[in-house]
Parts: structure tokens; sequence; C-alpha cells
């Protein structure tokens, strides 16, 4: 019987998803929140899927898919942020892979 694979869904905006694309954008920021945390925290993927929005299961189109490879703690100014240096989990998307679902 085949593992289901640990999947981290990350929608996103449209011009996050055509940078994301282009390969001009190779990290996803989520702010440091109880949230976040929780959902990061010693916990383990086996890949990452960036949708631009919230797309039908069966739409291709809209899902990029990488390989997780776990998050790095930054602070950075984000105008999706405010305008104050915010602490964030920097999620790396390297090496894009067909669509494991």
């Amino acid at each position: 019987m085949m593992k289901a694979l640990r999947t981290l869904m990350l929608p996103v905006k449209r011009e996050y998803f055509e940078q994301i694309e282009a390969k001009t954008k190779t990290e996803e920021y989520r702010e440091m929140s109880p949230y976040w945390i929780k959902r990061l925290e010693g916990k383990h993927y086996d890949q990452v899927v960036i949708t631009l929005g919230y797309p039908a299961k069966d739409d291709s189109e809209r899902r990029l898919v990488f390989p997780y490879h776990g998050f790095n703690r930054k602070v950075i100014t984000h105008k999706e942020f405010g305008p104050a240096p915010k602490e964030v989990f920097a999620i790396p998307l390297k090496q894009q892979q067909l669509c494991l679902f």
C-alpha cells in the first residue's frame, strides 16, 4: 500500500503565483503567528503545493508542487505584513516536481 504524502498547502495571490511560476520568487512567507507555529514547528511534510487561490481538486493549472525543505526564520519588511519588520517563516521553493496527488 502506498503511503499518503503529507502536503503543506499554501494559497497565494496571482501576483505571487506568477512570480513563483517564473522562478523569480523562491520562498513563500508566512507570518510567525500561533496558527503557523502550530502548522510548521515540529512537523514534516513531503511536498509544498502553492495554489492560485483555492482551485478545484482537478485544476492542475493553478497548482505548483515542490518538495518540502523545511523553513527558515527571517525578519522582513513586506507590503503584505504592513510597514514594520516582521518575523516570518520563509519556506523555500526549489526543484519543482510533478504533481503527486
